[in-house]
């Protein structure tokens, strides 16, 4: 038997465990969090649609029309009008023929990865895909092939060692730790011409990339095809809950026959569903949400660049400070905790060892009154 104690007290003592502190005010810049006020730098609602009124009211409305839970798998009696609305919405949004709805992005990566892939097939994976990718291939028993992250040239040598029929290359698009973006278009040209499935993780994506906020997809011009498979999240940019995967209508029909997760799940509430209909009407409306946070994170790289701090190299809206130690990273979060700003310390596992960051992500609603008081407090000037 496992001494769990022992277990705890090992994490502890490497600055790796984890505490939750108790948020009481709605998902925003500004939060009370264990009765502090402090302005927050690691929400992932990167367009502030988590509190908007549109959104709080279609959740309402659905909620008075259809109750709180939905009660059942989608294949019983729990999908309902709102659901079928949001899966025709999300296949329009993202430019594919179909979509499917899953509780959260970790059951619909688990889902696609078990239903398609299964012993003797292979799939290749970046170094630093996000652990439901990870996971879906090692519960799916495919071998797994890991390339040096966005890294082509390794990746096409070892899809030429493959001999396997079945292969599956999957990436985040943006990822999560790093902020840096998939080189997508090689990914795709290697995908056709290995004949491969190439699985797209666009969590961190989905309403910030591309001119009308479509994703990564709509950012490098990329168009369906039967050997694409997209994965969205709903809980980020979009402000509500769950997530979907759009492909085509063989896949999507393929995956309500197979995907464990997808058939042997409560399906998520109606009323999360009206609410996302809600912000896929905001982000087509207000694109100037998009053009906030681009600026946002063009002025917050340009400002830390002037203080010399350990950027990573991201574009996006995830802009890591690289510590190096477990115990540096917490030190820094503990101390800008005190100062009013929350600031998530990311150890390993999450990223590898020695690589332990501030990560800081920014919305389209900081200001950069905001943006400069953080970075004075991560470093004053002189």
């Amino acid at each position: 038997m496992k001494n769990l104690q022992a277990a705890l007290a090992q994490r502890k003592a490497a600055h790796l465990y984890r505490r939750r502190r108790i948020r009481e005010t709605p998902q925003q810049v500004h939060m009370r969090i264990d009765g502090h006020e402090v302005i927050s730098f690691c929400s992932n609602d990167y367009l502030g649609l988590a509190n908007h009124p549109e959104v709080q009211k279609a959740f309402q409305k659905a909620i008075n029309e259809l109750g709180v839970g939905s009660g059942a798998a989608h294949l019983i009696n729990g999908h309902s009008h709102y659901h079928h609305a949001l899966e025709e919405k999300l296949a329009e949004f993202t430019r594919q023929p179909r979509a499917l709805l899953f509780s959260t992005g970790y059951m619909a990566n688990l889902g696609i990865i078990q239903s398609l892939m299964e012993r003797g097939d292979a799939i290749f994976s970046d170094r630093l895909n996000h652990a439901s990718l990870v996971d879906g291939a090692r519960l799916s028993n495919a071998r797994l092939f890991r390339y040096q992250h966005r890294d082509t040239a390794n990746l096409e040598a070892k899809l030429e060692r493959s001999s396997t029929s079945n292969t599956l290359i999957m990436t985040d698009s943006i990822f999560s730790m790093d902020g840096d973006l998939a080189p997508l278009p090689e990914l795709y040209a290697l995908a056709k011409e290995h004949q491969t499935w190439l699985l797209i993780d666009d969590a961190h994506a989905l309403g910030v990339l591309g001119e009308n906020g479509r994703g990564s997809l709509e950012h490098f011009s990329l168009a369906a095809d039967d050997r694409l498979i997209l994965m969205g999240t709903l809980g980020k940019a979009l402000g509500s809950a769950g997530a979907f995967v759009a492909g085509s209508e063989a896949l999507i029909e393929y995956l309500i026959q197979t995907a464990r997760s997808y058939i042997y799940t409560t399906a998520m509430p109606s009323a999360i569903a009206a609410a996302t209909l809600a912000s896929l009407k905001i982000i087509s409306r207000e694109p100037e949400r998009r053009q906030r946070l681009l600026d946002n994170i063009t002025y917050f790289r340009a400002q830390a660049m002037q203080r010399n701090l350990p950027l990573m190299d991201s574009e996006t809206a995830i802009q890591g400070l690289l510590s190096g130690s477990n115990e540096e990273a917490l030190t820094a979060s503990e101390t800008l905790w005190k100062q009013g700003f929350l600031v998530t310390a990311i150890r390993p596992p999450t990223v590898p060892k020695g690589t332990a960051r501030l990560r800081i992500t920014l919305s389209a609603d900081h200001s950069h009154q905001q943006i400069d008081q953080l970075l004075a407090a991560i470093k004053p000037e002189k």
